[in-house]
């Protein structure tokens, strides 16, 4: 189960750890409906959670979130390109409906 692999707990008390269950749940099912492949699929719920931490570890606002985005996902499709932030194994459709999902 997804709430034991986030530690959640308190799922059924907790808005907080519910809210982001269902962020998490909702972003897995979306990249499984577009058959990802593993570590695709690991990439793109590593990108939801690095997306989330902006947002409420560093505050940022959703202005510089999408200027994030656009860094951690710029080069992809490039070959052999550094600039794709580790995030190469997308190809440039589904890169844009990651842009388009979230």
């Amino acid at each position: 189960k997804l709430e034991e692999f986030l530690n959640f707990n308190q799922v059924k008390t907790s808005l907080k750890e519910a809210i982001l269950l269902d962020y998490y749940t909702a972003g897995f099912w979306w990249a499984k409906e577009r058959n990802f492949s593993v570590i695709q699929l690991s990439g793109f719920m590593d990108l939801l959670n690095f997306l989330l931490e902006n947002l409420g570890d560093k505050h940022m606002t959703l202005g510089d979130n999408l200027k994030e985005l656009g860094k951690a996902m710029a080069g992809i499709g490039e070959p052999d390109s550094e600039r794709s932030g580790n995030l190469n194994f997308f190809s440039i459709e589904q890169a844009k409906a990651i842009i388009d999902y979230l």
